[in-house]
Protein backbone atom coordinates (compact mmCIF):
# COMPACT_ATOMS: atom_id res chain seq x y z
CA UNK A 1 0.00 0.00 0.00
CA UNK A 2 3.12 2.65 1.10
CA UNK A 3 4.64 1.71 -2.47
CA UNK A 4 1.07 2.88 -3.87
CA UNK A 5 0.80 6.18 -2.48
CA UNK A 6 4.25 7.05 -3.04
CA UNK A 7 3.90 5.88 -6.64
CA UNK A 8 0.15 8.53 -6.95
CA UNK A 9 2.34 11.15 -5.38
CA UNK A 10 4.85 10.51 -8.28
CA UNK A 11 2.03 10.26 -11.41
CA UNK A 12 0.56 13.75 -9.34
CA UNK A 13 3.45 15.54 -9.20
CA UNK A 14 4.87 14.96 -12.76
CA UNK A 15 1.52 15.94 -13.77
CA UNK A 16 2.02 19.72 -12.40
CA UNK A 17 -1.91 18.95 -11.28
CA UNK A 18 -1.82 22.72 -9.44
CA UNK A 19 -0.78 23.88 -12.63
CA UNK A 20 -3.32 21.87 -14.60
CA UNK A 21 -6.53 22.75 -12.25
CA UNK A 22 -7.00 26.20 -13.53
CA UNK A 23 -6.00 25.19 -16.88
CA UNK A 24 -9.18 22.98 -16.40
CA UNK A 25 -10.99 25.66 -15.22
CA UNK A 26 -9.58 28.05 -17.63
CA UNK A 27 -11.61 25.67 -20.32
CA UNK A 28 -14.71 25.77 -18.40
CA UNK A 29 -14.99 29.29 -18.38
CA UNK A 30 -14.89 29.65 -21.95
CA UNK A 31 -17.50 26.70 -22.43
CA UNK A 32 -19.70 28.65 -19.57
CA UNK A 33 -19.47 31.99 -21.81
CA UNK A 34 -20.96 30.53 -24.80
CA UNK A 35 -23.60 28.20 -23.38
CA UNK A 36 -24.76 29.84 -20.11
CA UNK A 37 -24.52 26.57 -18.18
CA UNK A 38 -21.92 23.59 -17.15
CA UNK A 39 -23.53 20.28 -17.94
CA UNK A 40 -22.02 16.91 -18.32
CA UNK A 41 -20.03 18.03 -21.55
CA UNK A 42 -18.64 20.52 -20.08
CA UNK A 43 -17.36 18.34 -16.68
CA UNK A 44 -15.96 15.64 -19.27
CA UNK A 45 -14.19 18.58 -21.26
CA UNK A 46 -12.94 20.10 -18.13
CA UNK A 47 -11.60 16.63 -17.21
CA UNK A 48 -10.02 15.93 -20.25
CA UNK A 49 -8.40 19.36 -20.64
CA UNK A 50 -6.99 18.68 -17.32
CA UNK A 51 -5.76 15.18 -18.03
CA UNK A 52 -3.80 16.91 -21.03
CA UNK A 53 -2.13 19.58 -19.52
CA UNK A 54 -1.17 16.72 -16.72
CA UNK A 55 0.63 15.04 -19.88
CA UNK A 56 1.79 18.20 -20.69
CA UNK A 57 3.60 18.80 -17.45
CA UNK A 58 5.17 15.03 -17.26
CA UNK A 59 6.40 15.56 -20.72
CA UNK A 60 7.80 18.61 -20.09
CA UNK A 61 9.57 16.65 -16.64
CA UNK A 62 10.70 14.36 -18.69
CA UNK A 63 12.34 16.73 -21.35
CA UNK A 64 13.85 18.91 -18.99
CA UNK A 65 15.38 16.34 -16.35
CA UNK A 66 18.81 16.78 -17.06
CA UNK A 67 18.69 20.96 -16.59
CA UNK A 68 16.05 20.14 -13.26
CA UNK A 69 18.97 18.27 -11.46
CA UNK A 70 21.24 21.51 -11.90
CA UNK A 71 18.39 23.87 -10.54
CA UNK A 72 18.05 23.79 -6.46
CA UNK A 73 14.03 24.50 -7.35
CA UNK A 74 13.90 21.33 -9.68
CA UNK A 75 16.91 19.11 -8.48
CA UNK A 76 14.20 17.11 -5.99
CA UNK A 77 11.54 16.06 -9.05
CA UNK A 78 10.69 12.66 -9.60
CA UNK A 79 12.72 11.86 -12.37
CA UNK A 80 16.75 14.40 -11.10
CA UNK A 81 15.69 12.31 -7.63
CA UNK A 82 15.94 9.19 -9.00
CA UNK A 83 12.36 8.33 -7.51
CA UNK A 84 11.10 7.28 -10.64
CA UNK A 85 13.64 6.68 -14.27
CA UNK A 86 13.05 8.99 -16.92
CA UNK A 87 11.37 6.62 -19.38
CA UNK A 88 9.20 5.72 -16.17
CA UNK A 89 7.95 9.77 -16.55
CA UNK A 90 7.51 9.33 -20.33
CA UNK A 91 5.43 6.68 -20.34
CA UNK A 92 3.73 8.49 -17.40
CA UNK A 93 3.46 11.09 -19.38
CA UNK A 94 2.13 9.38 -22.92
CA UNK A 95 -0.31 7.87 -19.92
CA UNK A 96 -2.58 11.36 -19.38
CA UNK A 97 -1.87 12.44 -22.96
CA UNK A 98 -3.62 8.98 -24.32
CA UNK A 99 -6.41 9.21 -21.29
CA UNK A 100 -7.47 12.78 -21.90
CA UNK A 101 -7.51 12.53 -25.86
CA UNK A 102 -9.80 9.28 -25.56
CA UNK A 103 -11.72 11.62 -22.97
CA UNK A 104 -12.03 14.52 -25.19
CA UNK A 105 -12.51 12.17 -28.68
CA UNK A 106 -15.37 10.30 -27.14
CA UNK A 107 -17.17 13.68 -25.22
CA UNK A 108 -16.90 16.66 -27.42
CA UNK A 109 -16.16 17.93 -31.32
CA UNK A 110 -13.22 17.19 -32.79
CA UNK A 111 -12.04 20.78 -32.45
CA UNK A 112 -11.25 20.52 -28.31
CA UNK A 113 -9.12 17.55 -29.50
CA UNK A 114 -7.08 19.68 -32.03
CA UNK A 115 -6.66 22.77 -29.91
CA UNK A 116 -5.73 20.79 -27.00
CA UNK A 117 -3.18 19.31 -28.63
CA UNK A 118 -1.63 22.64 -30.40
CA UNK A 119 -1.69 23.66 -26.75
CA UNK A 120 1.01 20.64 -26.06
CA UNK A 121 2.77 21.24 -29.29
CA UNK A 122 3.25 25.51 -28.20
CA UNK A 123 4.27 24.10 -24.54
CA UNK A 124 6.46 21.32 -25.04
CA UNK A 125 7.50 21.54 -28.92
CA UNK A 126 7.93 25.31 -28.81
CA UNK A 127 8.69 27.11 -25.71
CA UNK A 128 10.24 23.94 -24.16
CA UNK A 129 13.09 23.54 -26.61
CA UNK A 130 13.02 27.84 -27.75
CA UNK A 131 13.44 28.40 -24.11
CA UNK A 132 16.81 27.05 -24.07
CA UNK A 133 17.79 28.95 -27.23
CA UNK A 134 16.07 32.45 -26.48
CA UNK A 135 15.35 34.54 -23.35
CA UNK A 136 11.79 35.73 -25.53
CA UNK A 137 10.77 31.94 -25.83
CA UNK A 138 7.90 33.08 -22.98
CA UNK A 139 6.40 35.49 -26.03
CA UNK A 140 4.82 32.53 -28.28
CA UNK A 141 4.76 30.16 -24.87
CA UNK A 142 1.94 32.17 -24.09
CA UNK A 143 -0.39 30.49 -26.35
CA UNK A 144 -0.76 27.94 -23.71
CA UNK A 145 -2.82 30.58 -21.72
CA UNK A 146 -4.42 31.58 -24.24
CA UNK A 147 -6.15 28.25 -25.89
CA UNK A 148 -7.46 26.53 -22.95
CA UNK A 149 -10.60 28.98 -22.92
CA UNK A 150 -10.70 28.66 -26.53
CA UNK A 151 -11.23 25.04 -26.51
CA UNK A 152 -14.44 25.05 -24.24
CA UNK A 153 -15.72 28.22 -26.37
CA UNK A 154 -15.63 25.79 -29.36
CA UNK A 155 -16.58 22.78 -27.91
CA UNK A 156 -19.80 24.36 -26.70
CA UNK A 157 -20.08 25.36 -30.41
CA UNK A 158 -18.90 28.62 -30.58
CA UNK A 159 -16.97 30.34 -33.49
CA UNK A 160 -13.04 30.63 -33.05
CA UNK A 161 -13.00 33.73 -34.27
CA UNK A 162 -15.51 35.72 -32.39
CA UNK A 163 -14.57 39.02 -30.59
CA UNK A 164 -15.87 37.46 -27.05
CA UNK A 165 -13.94 34.80 -26.77
CA UNK A 166 -10.94 35.97 -28.46
CA UNK A 167 -10.76 39.19 -26.19
CA UNK A 168 -10.43 36.57 -23.18
CA UNK A 169 -7.83 34.91 -25.37
CA UNK A 170 -5.64 37.91 -25.54
CA UNK A 171 -6.13 38.90 -21.52
CA UNK A 172 -4.35 35.46 -20.41
CA UNK A 173 -2.18 35.56 -23.64
CA UNK A 174 -0.95 38.88 -22.57
CA UNK A 175 -0.91 38.21 -18.45
CA UNK A 176 1.34 34.77 -19.22
CA UNK A 177 4.19 37.30 -19.93
CA UNK A 178 3.97 39.08 -16.70
CA UNK A 179 3.77 35.41 -14.77
CA UNK A 180 6.68 33.86 -16.51
CA UNK A 181 9.24 37.30 -16.02
CA UNK A 182 7.98 37.36 -12.21
CA UNK A 183 9.05 33.64 -12.48
CA UNK A 184 12.73 34.67 -13.69
CA UNK A 185 13.32 37.79 -11.28
CA UNK A 186 12.49 34.82 -8.75
CA UNK A 187 14.96 32.17 -9.89
CA UNK A 188 16.97 33.84 -12.70
CA UNK A 189 20.06 32.42 -10.46
CA UNK A 190 19.12 29.41 -11.17
CA UNK A 191 18.51 29.61 -14.57
CA UNK A 192 21.63 30.79 -15.39
CA UNK A 193 23.27 27.96 -13.60
CA UNK A 194 21.71 25.40 -15.52
CA UNK A 195 22.96 27.07 -18.86
CA UNK A 196 20.06 28.64 -19.96
CA UNK A 197 19.74 32.06 -21.67
CA UNK A 198 17.39 34.45 -19.49
CA UNK A 199 16.62 38.15 -19.47
CA UNK A 200 19.01 38.41 -16.01
CA UNK A 201 21.71 38.25 -18.85
CA UNK A 202 20.36 40.93 -21.26
CA UNK A 203 19.23 43.43 -18.83
CA UNK A 204 19.20 44.88 -14.66
CA UNK A 205 17.26 43.49 -12.65
CA UNK A 206 15.75 46.96 -12.35
CA UNK A 207 14.88 47.35 -16.09
CA UNK A 208 13.43 43.23 -15.73
CA UNK A 209 11.30 44.83 -13.44
CA UNK A 210 10.60 47.84 -15.56
CA UNK A 211 9.87 45.66 -18.15
CA UNK A 212 6.93 43.00 -16.35
CA UNK A 213 5.39 46.65 -14.90
CA UNK A 214 4.76 47.58 -18.39
CA UNK A 215 3.77 44.01 -19.34
CA UNK A 216 1.68 44.44 -15.97
CA UNK A 217 -0.08 47.27 -17.11
CA UNK A 218 -1.28 45.71 -20.43
CA UNK A 219 -2.77 42.94 -18.80
CA UNK A 220 -4.89 45.17 -16.45
CA UNK A 221 -6.09 47.34 -19.96
CA UNK A 222 -6.93 43.68 -21.21
CA UNK A 223 -8.55 42.83 -18.45
CA UNK A 224 -10.71 46.10 -18.54
CA UNK A 225 -11.53 45.09 -22.01
CA UNK A 226 -12.50 41.81 -21.33
CA UNK A 227 -15.03 43.45 -17.76
CA UNK A 228 -16.42 46.29 -19.98
CA UNK A 229 -17.58 44.16 -23.30
CA UNK A 230 -17.95 40.60 -21.65
CA UNK A 231 -19.80 40.98 -17.82
CA UNK A 232 -23.22 41.45 -17.54
CA UNK A 233 -23.29 41.53 -13.58
CA UNK A 234 -22.78 44.54 -12.16
CA UNK A 235 -22.00 43.15 -8.65
CA UNK A 236 -19.11 41.08 -9.85
CA UNK A 237 -17.97 43.65 -12.21
CA UNK A 238 -17.37 45.90 -9.90
CA UNK A 239 -15.66 43.79 -7.51
CA UNK A 240 -13.31 42.51 -10.19
CA UNK A 241 -12.76 45.89 -11.39
CA UNK A 242 -12.12 46.92 -7.07
CA UNK A 243 -9.35 44.01 -7.51
CA UNK A 244 -7.80 45.50 -11.03
CA UNK A 245 -7.33 48.48 -9.54
CA UNK A 246 -6.33 48.03 -6.62
CA UNK A 247 -3.42 45.64 -8.25
CA UNK A 248 -2.83 48.46 -10.49
CA UNK A 249 -2.76 50.92 -7.52
CA UNK A 250 -0.52 48.56 -5.65
CA UNK A 251 1.90 48.12 -7.75
CA UNK A 252 2.44 51.35 -9.47
CA UNK A 253 3.42 52.25 -5.86
CA UNK A 254 6.05 49.61 -5.70
CA UNK A 255 7.39 50.78 -8.89
CA UNK A 256 6.91 54.48 -8.90
CA UNK A 257 7.48 55.34 -6.07
CA UNK A 258 9.17 52.81 -3.71
CA UNK A 259 11.34 51.79 -7.17
CA UNK A 260 11.49 48.28 -6.28
CA UNK A 261 8.40 45.74 -7.65
CA UNK A 262 8.25 42.99 -4.25
CA UNK A 263 8.39 40.59 -7.24
CA UNK A 264 6.69 37.48 -4.84
CA UNK A 265 3.90 39.64 -3.54
CA UNK A 266 3.52 40.61 -7.57
CA UNK A 267 3.31 37.04 -8.54
CA UNK A 268 1.01 36.19 -6.42
CA UNK A 269 -1.42 39.21 -7.22
CA UNK A 270 -1.66 38.83 -10.95
CA UNK A 271 -2.48 34.71 -10.38
CA UNK A 272 -5.29 35.84 -7.98
CA UNK A 273 -6.19 38.06 -11.41
CA UNK A 274 -6.17 35.64 -13.54
CA UNK A 275 -8.46 33.03 -10.87
CA UNK A 276 -10.68 35.66 -10.14
CA UNK A 277 -11.12 36.43 -14.05
CA UNK A 278 -11.91 32.61 -14.32
CA UNK A 279 -14.36 31.78 -11.64
CA UNK A 280 -16.58 35.85 -12.89
CA UNK A 281 -16.51 34.78 -16.05
CA UNK A 282 -18.31 31.38 -15.14
CA UNK A 283 -20.64 32.84 -12.72
CA UNK A 284 -21.50 35.60 -14.84
CA UNK A 285 -22.71 33.24 -17.35
CA UNK A 286 -24.48 31.47 -14.98
CA UNK A 287 -26.28 34.08 -13.94
CA UNK A 288 -27.37 35.36 -17.59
Amino acid sequence: MKRIVLFLKIVIELGKVRIAMPVALSSISGFALYIGKIDTQGWLLAFGVFLMSCGSGALNHWQEHKIDAKMPRTQNRPIPSGRVSPTGGLLIALFYLVLGSLVLYFTNPLVALVLSWSTLFFYNFLYTPLKKISAFAVIPGSMVGALPPIIGWTAAGGNITSEIILLVAVFFFIGQIPHFWLLLLMFGDQYKKAGMPSLNQLFSENQIQRITFTWVLTTVASALLVLFFIFTSKVLFFVLLGYTFYLLFSLSISMLIKKELKVKQAFYKLNFLYLFMMLFLIADSLMR
